[in-house]
């Protein structure tokens, strides 16, 4: 079953190699069906989920092809993988259905990018073998570089290969750490890493702690390793910003969850400090920089900074509260900063700007997508109610435990995104309608469609979290026993 939900995409992509490239319609057709059944794959994988060994691996497959008994092939999903799974198939089916009208070019090639990263992506989060995760990490770059390339905006392939270069380089030093595991352990199986590595010499533990998180403070990004973000989410298409936003950059959170903490808790213990100071410095830099921005789609990619500042906090806390908070901001993340990405490239395909000061009082045109903008807005600055808050207050609070001064240092960035996402708000929503803007069609029913589908989950985190925590609870207590 797992299997199937992993290649399924990639499997269906083949055919779309022989089609005739002028065949736009169909392309469309075909990418939209294969990413919904992609979606009831996972919601299978879902349903057949034990939440009473929620940190247990299920469905778990491991075959051994041409001989390699050290190198099997070798998956299986915990409820921190599953709930991500399940995220990246929302995703990318609204990525599909988003583009219909903003992918007029290569078609046929945007469509088999997109099922080949979802494969790709998905493949991160199932894999227990140490090289087999390396392979599929590496591989989701490809076809990321060649949506932000192909479909991007005017500085595309300089944005392109920024994110290829930085993410790349962080994976050298991981390689060349999963190399020296086998080497002295003789083993790519990650179940019994995890019980032989955390009995490693400490110095040990914090050289691999080291290596393996390079890789993953990049993908986050963590201050000072951020400054691919601006520019790949201001260049790429709209699809291309979502996915992201709403899952590349956790599966860096991902990384620490499930390789950095469990495997090297010595290495964990000595540069926690660390972690959690650049996350406070990531947090306000953040906020600040997405303060003064004068283009839209880059003051929501500042936020992503910000917001994945508070997700790195509350696992640099170490114990079960910060650790749920950190997997709540990781989701509440995805569907809100993915739906203000889908809103902003609305707005662009609408008039064919993103700055802020070309627009004005939109919502006397517009009022719907308005709403959903002042909604998702909210949602961002963690009004209470909605999914935004439930994770960054979980999150604080695992820090403050943890060391009240990080709860105290960390607490102005909350201030900071009212400042920033308001005026955002005031200045495009409200005031005296410009006259382009009068211009407008208000949202289609596509449109509304997605961003209603992602408002239900919002509200539903905001309100009952309880089912999202039940993913990761077990795991979230499993990570701290490990760590004490």
């Amino acid at each position: 079953m797992l299997s199937l939900v992993i290649f399924f995409p990639l499997l269906a992509a083949i055919p779309l190699f022989f089609l005739r490239p002028e065949w736009k319609k169909t392309f469309w057709v075909y990418g939209t069906f294969i990413t919904f059944m992609e979606l009831l794959l996972s919601l299978g994988l879902l349903f057949g989920f034990d939440f009473t060994r929620a940190s247990e691996f299920q469905f778990v497959e491991r075959y051994v092809f041409f001989g390699l008994e050290n190198a099997p092939y070798f998956v299986g999903i915990d409820g921190l993988a599953l709930i991500l799974i399940l995220l990246t198939t929302f995703l990318t089916f609204l990525g599909i259905v988003s583009s219909y009208n903003y992918i007029k070019e290569k078609v046929q090639a945007y469509v088999i990018t997109m099922l080949l990263l979802e494969t790709a992506m998905i493949g991160v989060f199932a894999s227990l073998n140490l090289i087999q995760f390396f392979i599929f990490w590496e591989a989701q770059l490809i076809p990321m570089f060649i949506l932000i390339a192909l479909w991007g905006h005017e500085n595309r392939v300089y944005a392109a290969f920024k994110f290829l270069i930085y993410t790349a380089i962080g994976s050298v030093p991981m390689l060349a750490a999963i190399i020296w595991i086998y080497l002295n352990y003789g083993t790519f199986d990650y179940p019994l890493l995890a019980q032989v590595l955390p009995e490693a010499a400490a110095d040990v533990q914090r050289l691999l702690f080291l290596a393996f998180s390079l890789g993953f403070m990049i993908k986050v990004p963590m201050f000072p390793f951020h400054t691919w973000l601006p520019d790949a989410h201001v260049e790429a298409p709209t699809a291309g910003s979502v996915i992201l936003a709403g899952i590349l950059l956790k599966m860096g959170t991902f990384g620490f969850l499930r390789y950095s903490l469990p495997l090297f808790p010595a290495g964990f213990e000595a540069y926690r400090g660390l972690l959690a100071a650049l996350a406070i410095i990531g947090i306000l830099y953040g906020g600040l920089m997405a303060w003064v921005q004068s283009d839209m789609k880059k003051l929501v990619a500042y936020s992503s900074v910000a917001h994945m500042g508070f997700a790195m906090l509350g696992i640099a806390s170490g114990n079960p509260i910060g650790i749920q908070g950190a997997v709540l901001v990781m989701i509440s993340h995805g569907l809100t900063t993915g739906a203000l990405f889908f809103i902003v490239g609305m707005l662009y395909e609408r008039r064919h700007t993103r700055l802020i000061r070309d627009y004005s009082g939109i919502a006397n045109k517009v009022p719907n997508l308005s709403t959903f903008f002042v909604f998702m807005a909210l949602a961002s600055i963690g009004l209470p109610g909605l999914s935004g808050f439930v994770g960054e207050f979980l999150s604080m609070l695992g820090a403050y435990k943890a060391n009240p001064v990080w709860g105290y240092l960390a607490a102005p960035g909350v201030i900071i995104a009212a400042i920033y996402m308001l005026s955002l708000i005031k200045r495009v929503v409200f005031g005296k309608l410009d006259p382009e803007s009068a211009k407008m069609p208000d949202v289609s029913f596509r449109e509304a469609l997605i961003l209603v589908s992602l408002a239900v989950f919002v509200i539903w985190i905001g309100i009952y979290p309880s089912p999202f925590l039940s993913f990761t609870d077990s795991v979230a207590h499993l990570l701290s026993s490990i760590l004490r």
